[in-house]
């Protein structure tokens, strides 16, 4: 156990649904009325359980309210119909096969929010999930009252990491729950970072249950195609005026860390903050620091 991290989990809300358009989207809520909103938004294929419960423990204890949710074609969140893209072709010809974008994926962030009744909230995003939460700063100013960009880039030609961890994002598709396991520990021990260890019963537990809840290996690849044919987004990252945190790994062999810093770079006034031995992940020893720097963006340092 890491100094000041309590074991208590949260106490989460059901799994509800509220809809963008058509599509369905599945979210869950803790902690009190009054805290201060905090949505989490999780990366490519990663579901809701991304967002570690203690580390959601630790945001509820510095006087956040917090809500995770599934993007869309993962987990309980609808998922699209239709032909699979194919890997290579959703890395290639990503437009020719896109079903909808980081913007609709951001909209999704945006019913989340309208179905809490949350007029502003803190967006805190990693990997893609910064991604779609740079869009939601930028095109709802409104309804952000901070964003928090981890691991993540303003355009793909920033900082683009190794060919061996971007393959191993869209990796085969496991076939059971014990394969899954096993293939999301082997995922982090790619992209993890080199500087921590990693906890391997966690990953091998959120692994089956990501099978366990949806096995739909088609939903990651239109979403990588959402992600490649994204635009540079510097231009409007200039325009963001909340109070701004990046955060990125210096080991991250995704995004490496001169990804990071063209996203802060790009919005006024923002903070960066890098981490030693951090790679494409949230290790748990970082966790406090983490937790003091979105507390102090949200005023409750």
């Amino acid at each position: 156990m890491v100094e000041g991290i309590s074991a208590a989990a949260p106490e989460w809300t059901p799994v509800t649904h509220t809809t963008e358009g058509e599509v369905g989207i599945a979210y869950q809520l803790a902690g009190p009325s009054d805290g201060v909103p905090l949505l989490l938004v999780a990366g490519l294929g990663a579901q809701m359980l991304y967002w570690h419960d203690e580390l959601c423990a630790m945001f509820l204890q510095r006087g956040f309210s917090v809500a995770r949710f599934d993007n869309r074609d993962v987990g309980m969140s609808d998922h699209t119909v239709g032909r699979s893209p194919g890997r290579i072709r959703a890395v290639l010809q990503p437009k020719s096969v896109a079903r909808y974008g980081l913007d609709e994926m951001a909209g999704d962030a945006i019913a989340v929010l309208d179905a809490l009744g949350w007029h502003r909230a803190v967006v805190m995003g990693c990997s893609q999930g910064g991604a779609i939460a740079q869009v939601v700063a930028s095109r709802w100013p409104a309804r952000v009252c901070g964003l928090v960009s981890v691991m993540s880039t303003p355009s793909l030609r920033v900082g683009r990491g190794s060919l061996t961890a971007l393959s191993s994002l869209v990796r085969r598709a496991p076939t059971s729950a014990v394969e899954a396991g096993e293939a999301h520990i082997s995922l982090y021990r790619t992209i993890g970072s080199p500087g921590f260890a990693h906890d391997e019963e966690w990953l091998r537990a959120v692994g089956t249950q990501q099978f366990q809840r949806s096995d739909d290996a088609v939903g990651r690849l239109f979403q990588l195609a959402a992600m490649m044919s994204s635009s540079d987004r510097r231009g409007a990252l200039a325009t963001v005026d909340a109070p701004t945190l990046v955060i990125h790994g210096e080991a991250d062999p995704v995004f490496r860390l001169r990804a990071g810093q063209a996203t802060a770079e790009s919005i006024p006034g923002s903070r960066f903050v890098s981490y030693p031995g951090m790679g494409h992940d949230l290790p748990r020893e970082l966790w406090p620091a983490i937790v003091d720097e979105v507390a102090t963006l949200a005023g409750l340092g």
